[in-house]
């Protein structure tokens, strides 16, 4: 078995330190559809303010956009694409993108959309994770740009790299004076006391801390930030962000007015973005796998886990995921729904989408090895496996075990098969055997003194050990 997408042996396994493509010349996309029809189109936003004045602003010139990302994990999340993707949409049109991580903020903990406090998290975990997301978003970036080239024709609109900002940039030396001159004196507390996710904090037991109470001014003052240091005009955040994001452009426009001049003659200034909550057509929180979050990290998440999350998408949600996460037009998604409205049990809506998100995230060669993983742990297509591609397809994934060969061979079956905890014990392997319940290279094994030898390796160095139809080990020797 050999890969169809070449280079597997030459896979880079760290992300880049910088965002090097977009340093050359980079041409926009040309898009039929407007930025902000499509955006809707795609199901990727909630809501938006002064629609009118900011479609017209989009078309009048390039504008600069914000997402904050919070720091309290190390890794980028599948929840994560929604704004991520919202922001890589202006970008692929000529307009410039901060994606701003909360260094300062993740000190102090959102309170939107919880009802208890988020305890503080130590400065160093802060640090580390700003630092991982710094890369983390990087890669996450470059990867869409080579996404984005295979699938849209180029337009003569240069295209900038993300300007990836820490908000403890300005707030670590920010005083309480400053701060109250410039954000305290603009701010009322009636107002910030209706907002909802104050109410919601109010109205429980435990209540709200002064902490998570001023969390929407430092939120606002990112963006007055924004704004007056890199000309940002759109902050894009979740649905329950609607109350800091509006903060945000209320601080704009009252700090942005002359002492003694009269604010209804001038133009209102920032416009919000909101993102929908999404969750499956059954209801449950997207995002989710066996209670775990699925991260866009290889680390946290193997590839094969990832195209698998995807792959598993119910036929309620695979159209809508079509839109909300690849760059296919709406003809395209149409199309693809109407074929597996007549062949479901083909599954190719959920192989597309599967295959176009991880590409989106983890290039061609993390496609390659998700489908030979696949290939290999659920098809049993084991016969042509070479074991260089086995071990970079299985990276991570806990049924690889790399063993010497004196671990290993000449061993009983059944003892490979508790040690590799495939079976419960060397008792329970032993009862496999003789349900013919225990495979060797997907061949019964019938005697329970078998031991693994040199001729059973494919390749020389593989061996798959199953119990059942589910429990898999798969042994290759150093």
């Amino acid at each position: 078995m050999r890969l169809s997408r070449s280079g597997l042996r030459h896979i880079r396994t760290a992300a880049p330190a910088a965002w090097q493509p977009l340093r050359r010349k980079c041409r926009s996309f040309q898009l039929q559809a407007g930025l902000l029809e499509d955006l809707k189109s795609r199901g990727l936003v909630a809501d938006i303010t002064r629609l009118a004045q900011l479609e017209a602003e989009i078309h009048k010139q390039p504008q600069t956009i914000y997402v904050g990302v919070d720091p309290t994990a190390r890794s980028l999340h599948v929840g994560h694409l929604v704004p991520l993707l919202c922001l890589f949409h202006f970008q692929i049109r000529g307009h410039q993108i901060i994606p701003l991580i909360g260094g300062a903020t993740g000190l102090i903990g959102d309170p939107s959309g919880r009802s208890t406090e988020r305890p503080l998290s130590a400065r160093e975990i802060i640090e580390h994770n700003v630092a991982q997301l710094t890369a983390g978003i990087t890669t996450f970036y470059e990867r869409a740009m080579e996404y984005a080239k295979k699938r849209l024709p180029q337009s003569p609109t240069p295209i900038t790299p993300p300007n990836v900002q820490n908000n403890l940039n300005w707030l670590k030396d920010l005083n309480l004076l400053e701060f109250l001159r410039t954000v305290g004196f603009h701010s009322r507390v009636n107002t910030m006391l209706a907002r909802e996710s104050v109410q919601a904090r109010l109205s429980s037991q435990q209540g709200i801390s002064f902490t998570e109470f001023t969390y929407q001014l430092l939120q606002a003052y990112d963006f007055l930030t924004l704004h007056r240091n890199f000309g940002c005009t759109i902050q894009i955040g979740g649905s329950d962000q609607w109350g800091n994001i509006i903060a945000g452009i209320e601080l704009i426009n009252r700090a942005n007015t002359a002492p003694g001049s009269q604010p209804e003659g001038v133009a209102e200034k920032g416009f919000g973005i909101t993102t929908p909550l999404l969750t499956t057509a059954s209801g449950q929180k997207f995002g989710k796998s066996a209670g775990n979050a699925v991260s866009l990290n290889e680390e946290d998440t193997s590839i094969f886990d990832f195209y698998q999350f995807f792959l598993r998408s119910s036929d309620a949600d695979v159209g809508r995921y079509l839109k909300m996460f690849t760059l296919l037009s709406e003809d395209q998604v149409d199309s693809v729904m109407q074929k597996h409205s007549e062949s479901p049990e083909t599954r190719a809506a959920q192989r597309l989408l599967a295959e176009e998100v991880t590409e989106l995230v983890h290039g061609e060669d993390g496609v390659a090895r998700a489908q030979l993983a696949t290939r290999l742990l659920y098809e049993r297509d084991i016969v042509t496996a070479k074991t260089e591609d086995v071990l970079v397809a299985l990276r991570g994934n806990p049924v690889l075990h790399v063993r010497d060969a004196s671990e290993v061979l000449d061993i009983p079956l059944i003892k490979l098969a508790a040690t590799f905890n495939i079976t419960a014990s060397n008792s329970a392997a032993r009862q496999l055997v003789s349900s013919k319940g225990l495979y060797l290279n997907n061949t019964p094994v019938s005697d329970p003194h078998q031991k693994l030898s040199s001729t059973d390796l494919i390749d020389g160095r593989l061996a798959f050990l199953r119990a059942g139809s589910q429990k898999l080990a798969v042994i290759a020797l150093k």
